[in-house]
Order: C-alpha cells, then sequence, then structure tokens
C-alpha cells in the first residue's frame, strides 16, 4: 500500500536528485539546487513500505497561486495512480484551498492533469516567462 507524508525529514535525498538530474525538465540539476528547491517548497513523498517511489512539490504564496512541479514517480511502479494521488493531495490540502491559480507545465502527462482539473491556458497571450541562459539553452537542444 503506498503512503503518502509531507515530512521533509522523510524524503531520500539521494533519490529524489538521482531521479531529477535524469529528467527531461531538469537533467543533470545539481543536489544544492534539488536541496534548496525542496527547502522552499511543500514536499510529497509517496512510499512502499520504506522505500520512496514518488515525489512532487509545490511552491506557493499559500493565498492566491501554486505552482506544482517535480511530480515522479519510480519507473517500476508507474501505472497505479501514484501520480495522480500525489498531486489530488495537495488539491485535497486544507493549505492549498482558496488559492485562485494553480499551474504546472509538463510534456508527457496532460491526461493525468486534466482528469484532475487542470487545463491548457486561457490567455497564453499573457504568458511570459524568464529563462536563466543555461536553461534556456538546454531547451533548445532538447528532444
Amino acid at each position: 500500500m503506498i503512503e503518502l507524508d509531507d515530512d521533509k525529514a522523510r524524503l531520500q535525498i539521494d533519490r529524489v536528485h538521482q531521479w531529477l538530474a535524469s529528467s527531461y525538465w531538469s537533467p543533470g540539476i545539481d543536489r544544492d539546487t534539488v536541496e534548496r528547491a525542496i527547502f522552499g517548497s511543500h514536499c510529497l513523498g509517496a512510499y512502499d513500505g520504506g522505500e520512496q517511489v514518488g515525489f512532487a512539490r509545490m511552491i506557493t504564496d499559500h493565498a492566491t497561486f501554486a505552482w506544482l512541479a517535480d511530480v515522479w514517480v519510480e519507473e517500476e511502479v508507474r501505472g497505479q495512480g501514484i501520480g495522480h494521488k500525489l498531486v489530488g493531495w495537495f488539491l485535497d490540502h486544507p493549505d492549498f484551498q482558496g488559492l485562485r491559480r494553480m499551474a504546472l507545465v509538463t510534456a508527457d502527462a496532460h491526461g493525468v492533469y486534466e482528469s484532475l482539473g487542470f487545463h491548457t491556458l486561457l490567455r497564453p497571450e499573457r504568458y511570459m516567462e524568464r529563462l536563466s541562459s543555461d536553461f534556456a539553452q538546454m531547451l533548445k537542444v532538447a528532444p
């Protein structure tokens, strides 16, 4: 049975770092950056026994806006609804009720997020971003 827990002390940082460093959205990310991201976010782990098999984090002001990031499920347990449960946990959590907007970026999990009420941007012409030069370069060469 999968257990969800937002106790940061329980996170297996080496494992989370390995997952994120191998992801398409943060390839090669250094451990220090992962640790700082965890420190500044509300994080959630998914556990099967004592082993961490999933991770997600929410960056928020706890009043109007939240950004969902770094949703990861260990490959061996994908397809069991763990990603859906991780995201649903945040959507149901009292700290995230009443927010006007939650956002995320995905290249391959649109169906998961749509089933939880996310949709494409209603006004994409209003959305802007500023990327570091290294990240922008990575995106230009990424598949």
